[in-house]
Order: C-alpha cells, then sequence, then structure tokens
C-alpha cells in the first residue's frame, strides 16, 4: 500500500506543471503528415480528437486551453470529454465548439481539409513510431499551446526516468520472450508497432515478429503461441474484452506455456498500452516490475 501511494506521489510530481501561461512566441509554423500548419496565436480553445495528446495538453498545462476532447480521451478524468469521435469526425460538430486549433491523430474524414477551409488550424500527429518520435511530439505540443518549457521538461524527465529503468531491466529482459495481446483473437503487436519498440528497448525477444508481414498487428494462432512458448504474456485486452490470468489459463493447450505455467501474467488497462503520451513511464514501469516477478 506504501509503496503504491509512493508511486502515485511520484508520477504526480512528474507530470506537475506550473499553471501560468508561458509567454512563447507566437506565430509558429509546425510540420505534420497534413502538410505544414501556421498557429498565429496562443490557442484559447483548444479540441484534441487523440486521447494520447489530450494527455499530453493536460500534462503539460494546457488543460485550461481544451474545450472539448473526443469521446475516447478517458485521461485524466478532468477532460472535457463529449460525444466527439475521433474516428469518424465531423467537421460541423467540431467547428461548433469555436476551436483556435484542432488535434488529431489521423486524418479521418478528410477532416483536416474541412476544417482548414474554415479558417481552423488542425495539427495531425499520427501514432508514434517509438519513444524519441513520441518525445518529440510532446515537444511540439508545447510549441503549438505556448508551453514549450514545461514540455521540453516533461520530455526530458521521461526520457531520464525510463531510460534508467530500461538500462536496469534490460540484462532480465534479454533472457525472456513476450507476447502482447492487443485481442483474445490472438492479433498481436510486433516489434514495428510502437508498443513493440518499447520491448525491443528492453532486450525482449517478441514472439510475434516472426509472424509480421508488414502490419504490425498479425492474427496469431493457439498453436503457434504454444509452440513459441514465451515466458511473460502481456494482456492489453483486459477492459475491452475481460481479459485476465483465469481466461488466458482456460485456453485449451495454453497450460503447456511457459508463461500460464508460471504466472507471469499481465493484466494492463488498454488505453495504457495503446497510447503514446506522458504515462508511457506507467506502462514502462509496469513491464519493469512483471518483469521481477518471472522466473529465470
Amino acid at each position: 500500500m506504501h509503496r503504491t501511494l509512493a508511486a502515485l506521489v511520484a508520477l504526480a510530481a512528474l507530470l506537475t506543471v506550473p499553471s501560468a501561461v508561458a509567454a512563447d512566441p507566437f506565430p509558429v509554423t509546425l510540420q505534420s503528415p497534413a502538410g505544414e500548419v501556421t498557429i498565429r496565436r496562443q490557442p484559447r480553445r483548444i479540441v484534441s480528437l487523440s486521447p494520447t495528446a489530450t494527455e499530453t495538453l493536460f500534462a503539460i498545462g494546457a488543460g485550461r486551453q481544451v474545450v472539448a476532447v473526443d469521446d475516447q480521451s478517458d485521461f485524466p478524468r478532468r477532460a472535457p470529454r463529449t460525444r466527439l469521435s475521433g474516428f469518424t469526425p465531423n467537421a460541423e460538430a467540431v467547428a461548433g465548439y469555436r476551436p483556435d486549433l484542432v488535434i488529431v491523430h489521423f486524418d479521418a474524414n478528410r477532416i483536416v481539409a474541412s476544417l482548414r477551409r474554415l479558417g481552423i488550424p488542425v495539427l495531425v500527429q499520427p501514432p508514434a513510431r517509438d519513444l524519441r518520435h513520441a518525445y518529440a511530439q510532446i515537444r511540439q505540443l508545447g510549441r503549438a499551446t505556448g508551453r514549450r518549457t514545461a514540455a521540453n521538461a516533461l520530455a526530458a524527465r521521461l526520457r531520464t526516468r525510463i531510460g534508467r529503468i530500461v538500462a536496469q531491466s534490460r540484462p532480465r529482459a534479454r533472457r525472456h520472450s513476450v507476447y502482447h495481446e492487443v485481442s483474445p483473437d490472438l492479433y498481436a503487436a510486433s516489434s514495428r508497432t510502437f508498443v513493440g519498440s518499447i520491448y525491443r528497448r528492453f532486450g525482449f525477444r517478441n514472439v510475434a515478429d516472426a509472424a509480421d508481414t508488414g502490419s504490425g498487428y498479425p492474427k496469431l494462432s493457439s498453436e503457434y503461441l504454444i509452440a513459441r512458448n514465451p515466458s511473460l504474456i502481456v494482456l492489453a485486452d483486459t477492459v475491452c474484452c475481460g481479459q485476465s490470468r483465469a481466461t488466458v489459463a482456460a485456453r485449451p493447450g495454453w497450460d503447456r506455456i511457459r508463461a500460464v505455467r508460471t504466472g507471469a501474467v499481465v493484466r494492463l488497462h488498454d488505453s495504457l498500452a495503446s497510447r503514446w503520451g506522458p504515462r508511457i513511464l506507467n506502462f514502462v514501469q509496469a513491464l519493469a516490475r512483471a518483469l521481477r516477478t518471472v522466473p529465470r
């Protein structure tokens, strides 16, 4: 209990930044997959259609500038969650919030062009490829919102803390293989994905890699997994699909998998394993804790 409380206090300290608006210079011109976007003055009415961006905005002290977030942005709880969809966004509904900046993680429904025709700047931040890309997106959001100093400091703290944890864990991780489950129909995350790049950084052998033909999320079979015999299983389908150590152990033949036999099955909140914002640290910490329990 005391360790849990201490961890929460440490995380709060990491993500807490001054609430005063920084005097960063505007206008700023930023690069994104949808082309350059120029933000002429510090945004006061931000709409985020990216759960990862939502987390980052609040972590760098830009929460007061956010007027609406999409229906998947469930962290932090104080974020102004709406029925706006990040997967099938409606330009008219978004414009109804009178935003001076919209952030999306992909250009669904040609939302970028639709909003830009209305004179609304849109910043696209696609899924990060790796930690370096994730830190760059944090810094970019700092520039976009006038919170450059806080964002740079957050990215630096994350890089330091994560680097230290990974370095300490790598010698042990190199002795183990991992299966990261995305859904109970056995879609997995390979090293081509952002989360897979974290496992690779630790030094784990990812059992999905040999089956990946390029998507990053190959669909495996029970026979394949039993043969690969991972020593660690990470479940990222606990909220959507109710998966647990018990449901995994009940799958036919899975009692022969080393991770199931030793109890090295880790349950993660789905969002923690699918976003690339400030809570990357939580994910890395969870992996390090799990690794300490895996028999040699």
